[in-house]
This record gives C-alpha cells, structure tokens and sequence, in this order.
C-alpha cells in the first residue's frame, strides 16, 4: 500500500495490510503454497509478495479498493473463460478484497505456472 516503507519479507507485509484484505491475502497466500513445489521460495519484488520457482510465479498485493493476482507469464491469457467476471488485463486479476478468487482457480493457475516454468530446467 503507499505510503509506507517498503516491507522487508512477506510477513512484515501482510501485518500492514487492513482488513478486509489482509486475510483475504493470508488465504490466497495459504492455497497458492498448498499446490507449490516444496523449493519455492517467498520474496518481496516490485514492493509484493512473489512466488520464485525457477523464476517468477505468481505475486498478489492489496490495493485501495481491490486485490490483485499477478500469474506471470500466460496466467492471464490461459485462463479467460475462467475469469470472465473479474477485471483483468495482460498480467493482473483484480478482485474485492472481501471476495477472494475461488481456492480451485488459484490452484489451477499456479499449477499451471509452476508447469511453465519447469520448462525453463
């Protein structure tokens, strides 16, 4: 969120995120390392939390009025059916931050970007 220093880790970043969408955040944080290989990491990118396998995966941040899923890569464009309904440009869905994206599309898209990005061994 503006204003503020930047987080060090994800942690230090999600304690400064209001509610509603800090466990919003939490919760979509939770499903997206449910379906992550066991090496991924956390880091703080562009100021957001990241997934980093082999490269980017998958970032999510809160903004004023909305969150945002950042699915590197074709995230986006693979999964268009599916988001019909959400707003969504080449590499962000933005939803409400009191309506979080169903568990089994985040699941579907991160184990879809973890696929993409084993590619690149």
């Amino acid at each position: 969120m503006k204003g503020k220093p930047p987080a060090k880790n994800v942690d230090e970043y999600l304690a400064g995120i209001p509610e509603p969408a800090r466990t919003t955040l939490e919760h979509i944080r939770a499903v997206i390392r449910s379906v992550v290989p066991r090496d991924t990491t956390e880091v703080i990118s562009y100021g957001m939390p990241m997934f980093k396998y082999n490269g980017m995966l998958v970032g999510y941040a809160a903004f004023k009025s909305h969150c945002s899923l950042f699915p590197t890569g074709s995230g986006v464009r693979k999964f268009q059916k599916e988001l019909k309904g959400y707003s969504t440009d080449k590499g962000t869905i933005r939803f409400p931050p009191d309506k979080p994206l169903p568990d089994a599309l985040v699941r579907k898209i991160v184990k879809s970007r973890v696929a993409e990005n084993k590619e690149w061994d």
